[in-house]
């Protein structure tokens, strides 16, 4: 199964549209379905798999669970929620200069966080259903580790001795 998430602050028509593509071309969209934001009269509505504006928390966590790939903007918590799972996701950045977003903060999460284990970034539309069909292909392959929900003991050891450590002046 794969699932689309755009975020819960603007639709992604880019995205969609191209999942929406990527659906038509293969002649199939069972399997995939989207969260794909508050729609306005203009928004484009895909018509080759199933969607809806938006989700509850908990069906949220059911769909990321039982996804075989998760794609998405380029959202620190669709990152996060995919690295919690373990799950491979496939994230496309939203543009400022295409009214996606204010300014490109997610181009530069693609840039920072492409290439490691789990997260792939698709810079283009044009490169989205391709990156999509490579992660399918390679299966758990394309997954990373996953993250703990807690800090590292060696993050909590750091800020608990610079919490404690004897101060000047004091």
């Amino acid at each position: 199964m794969i699932f689309v998430a755009v975020g819960t602050q603007l639709p992604f028509d880019r995205l969609v549209r191209c999942i929406d593509d990527w659906c038509a071309s293969r002649g199939d969209g069972d399997g995939v379905f989207g969260q794909i934001g508050h729609l306005g009269p203009d928004n484009y509505r895909p018509a080759h798999f199933e969607w809806a504006e938006m989700i509850g928390a908990d069906d949220f966590r059911t769909r990321v669970q039982t996804a075989d790939v998760i794609v998405s903007h380029a959202g620190m918590g669709s990152i996060i929620t995919a690295m919690s799972f373990a799950k491979p996701i496939v994230i496309l950045p939203r543009r400022a200069h295409l009214g996606e977003q204010r300014n490109d903060h997610q181009l530069a999460t693609a840039k920072r966080l492409g290439g490691r284990p789990g997260i792939h970034v698709a810079m283009t539309e044009d490169a989205l259903p391709e990156m999509i069909d490579r992660v399918l292909e390679a299966g758990t392959g394309g997954a990373g580790p996953g993250i703990s929900a807690f800090a590292e003991d060696r993050l909590i050891t750091a800020i608990r001795d610079f919490i404690h450590a004897p101060r000047a002046g004091k």
